[in-house]
């Protein structure tokens, strides 16, 4: 099965760069299945429900989540009707689940949605809940394991492929929205640190730049506000798999309408 997994979607202009090149990059490539990372889809602080149902139309089957998850109230239900995952290592009482196993054309795909510590809200140790998501998606069937690792640290990312490496199929970071250039598949296991937004380009991780410069400036909070007219960037990282095994991995960029890149992993 191949399997294609989108970043953190920064607001209108993220969610634009999806309807605009998804549908026509999954027909491409022949991906059977997608996963997004969508926190921050709706004016860049959470998911709305209306949202969240134009993303699913646009071709995404699976949202996942991280800090921002909370900030738009009307998800809290639809996290009961739709295939949306929240940080698994939250604390048992928090609505929603953090892992989930879908059937892929007779395969079992795991999939894992895990918050990091450093500079976080409060959640359980990532790396003993890891292991107790792996296990039960894998009890649940799953051969295959996808986790999206929402973290601000790079040392804690690569701890966690260096610690699950070989057990699972793949571990891509969001929440930075800097995409990092270290695509890698390391026996069997595709790992990526940041894959960087979907969205806006040329402001400041996707907000228009004055708010956060004034923040830097004078230490003072300001809002932060979405452009209505920016450069933008679409960012996914496809790969397949054969069993649990990656037995390819690339990442496409796509600038505004046109201009593609593509990235092959490196094969340790």
């Amino acid at each position: 099965m191949k399997i294609g997994f989108i970043g953190d979607v920064v607001g209108k202009p993220g969610r634009n760069m999806i309807s605009t090149h998804l549908k026509s990059l999954r027909k491409e490539f022949d991906i059977d299945f997608v996963i997004a990372n969508t926190e921050n889809a709706s004016h860049g602080f959470g998911i709305t429900a209306k949202n969240a149902v134009e993303l699913f139309n646009s071709g995404i089957d699976v949202m996942s989540g991280g800090n921002h998850t909370w900030d738009r109230g009307d998800i809290v239900e639809c996290m009961n009707t739709m295939p949306i995952l929240r940080p698994y290592n939250l604390p048992d009482l928090v609505p929603g689940r953090g892992a989930m196993v879908c059937d892929i054309n007779g395969s079992k795909l795991g999939i894992i949605n895990l918050m990091g510590h450093f500079t976080m809200p409060m959640c359980d140790n990532p790396f003993l809940k890891a292991k107790e998501a792996v296990n039960l998606v894998k009890e649940q069937g799953a051969e295959a394991v996808f986790i999206d690792f929402h973290a601000e640290s790079t040392s804690e990312k690569t701890a966690l492929f260096a610690m699950l490496k070989g057990e699972v199929s793949a571990i891509v970071g969001t929440h930075t929205h800097i995409g990092t250039d270290d695509l890698t598949v390391d026996n069997g296991t595709l790992f990526l640190c940041d894959i960087g937004l979907t969205g806006c380009r040329d402001g400041v991780i996707g907000v228009d730049k004055e708010a956060p410069i004034k923040r830097f400036l004078t230490g003072l909070n300001y809002a932060f506000d979405i452009p209505k007219h920016c450069k933008k960037i679409f960012q996914m990282v496809v790969f397949e798999l054969q069993g649990r095994i990656c037995t390819e991995a690339f990442k496409i960029k796509i600038y505004d309408e046109h201009e593609r890149e593509i990235t092959k992993a490196r094969y340790e």
